[in-house]
């Protein structure tokens, strides 16, 4: 009786001793696939943007700063496009602008592309100064307008640029742009209304 039952153990603990080395096995099977698939996967990293100083978003106000820093990008992304990149030109303007103005801006952007597309006519602005208004949430910039016919830079003119923005909660959108006019006789800039530095007939 005794030797029954200790062979019935020994097969029960045999038993168990198996199971547990299937189970160490797959468990290793499982630790190494994953050790493989974790070394092969694309690894993503964020990077922070180089700033010379903290900025916080408040929905009380917006920052000096910040309004400086988008002022400064979007300034190069509306001014600088040539017939190759017109298409994403719009596009990533119209990304940033506010929803409420979307439908004209979109026009006037239109006729951009409508009178460049396909020819050979280029422009690039070069930013000499920054000025933003956080109060009035708006923003120039002065600088030179490059225009370009094939290779050959054609003129370079002193321009002024104006950005007038909205803001709500922490998002800063573009409400419009363009062309700063010279004093007029009440004294007072007047906006020419037109988009991307386009020069009216």
């Amino acid at each position: 009786m005794d030797l029954s039952i200790s062979h019935a153990q020994a097969q029960r603990l045999l038993k168990q001793r198996n199971l547990l080395a299937i189970g160490c096995a797959a468990l290793f099977g499982v630790s190494v696939l994953l050790t493989l698939t974790a070394a092969n996967r694309e690894r993503e990293v964020v990077l922070q943007p180089v700033l010379a100083r903290p900025l916080t978003l408040s929905s009380s106000h917006i920052d000096k700063d910040y309004l400086e820093f988008v002022t400064r990008d979007a300034a190069l992304l509306t001014l600088n496009r040539s017939p190759s990149n017109l298409q994403y030109w719009m596009d990533s303007i119209l990304e940033i602008t506010d929803p409420r103005t979307h439908g004209r801006m979109k026009a006037e952007l239109m006729k951009v592309f409508s009178e460049q597309n396909g020819s050979n006519v280029s422009q690039y602005f070069t930013i000499e100064k920054l000025t933003v208004d956080p109060e009035g949430l708006t923003s120039e910039v002065n600088g030179i307008l490059h225009t370009v016919v094939g290779s050959k830079e054609v003129t370079d003119e002193a321009r002024t640029f104006r950005f007038v923005w909205s803001y709500s909660g922490v998002s800063l959108k573009l409400a419009g742009f363009g062309q700063v006019t010279d004093k007029g006789a009440n004294g007072k800039d007047a906006d020419r209304q037109n988009t991307a530095g386009r020069e009216d007939a």
